[in-house]
């Protein structure tokens, strides 16, 4: 899964992980982090979600990471904003007020770009990858984020034998193996959101459940 992949799938419209409203779990769980308004959230892989709206109406200052240049702009068309643009190689970073976005690869991000980040939040990243990519992903993830930063983290769950991903199924044990050694992670919600997602009955998922995750740093 290349990221071809991906800039293939956003300009063919198939984005079906998009949402267009907030993330309700992100409206529920993100309160009881108790995170500094002031505190900046970064926001791997975000495409064009609307969260990062959320996020910066929370006061918080937001920074998000997204390969594709057509769901960069169109984020920011869609809402009728307009963004002062930088070259920054590998990255184009597009500003304003407390939202950035840098459009490029996750994987050139480097600590640099993310020393005053407090807190990340991932809804759409660990699960869009397979497994094989998986445990890069989380490595580089945590050698990104400053030792103090906490985050929120989205799953599904579903028998990966009847449907083929992206979205991949991410069970418990394998947030422990990607995330335990630097995080505590305590589950905050289990939902059973098939009736929900009728798109998956439709691929053949017979049960879909969607977790919450907390991650807060060890020792932290």
């Amino acid at each position: 899964m290349t990221p071809d992949y991906w800039l293939e799938r956003w300009q063919r419209g198939e984005t079906g992980w998009h949402l267009p409203e907030i993330n309700l779990h992100l409206r529920d769980w993100w309160p009881r982090l108790d995170l500094p308004a002031e505190r900046l959230v970064f926001v791997p892989l975000c495409g064009k979600t609307l969260d990062l709206l959320w996020l910066a109406s929370r006061g918080h200052r937001v920074l998000g990471v997204e390969i594709s240049p057509l769901a960069v702009d169109e984020f920011f068309a869609e809402q009728g904003l307009t963004t002062e643009i930088t070259d920054e190689p590998p990255f184009r970073r597009y500003r304003l007020d407390e939202l950035t976005l840098l459009c490029g690869d996750f994987f050139a991000l480097t600590p640099d770009h993310l020393l005053e980040v407090g807190a990340v939040y991932d809804r759409a990243s660990l699960i869009a990858l397979p497994p094989d990519l998986r445990p890069r992903y989380a490595q580089h993830l945590k050698t990104l984020m400053p030792d103090a930063a906490s985050g929120l983290l989205i799953t599904l769950d579903y028998d990966q034998n009847q449907m083929t991903g992206p979205p991949f199924a991410v069970h418990r044990d394998e947030i422990e193996r990607l995330f335990g050694d630097r995080y505590a992670i305590r589950e905050l919600a289990t939902l059973d959101v098939l009736d929900d997602s009728p798109r998956f009955r439709q691929r053949g998922l017979t049960a879909l459940t969607e977790q919450v995750w907390r991650l807060d740093p060890r020792g932290g």
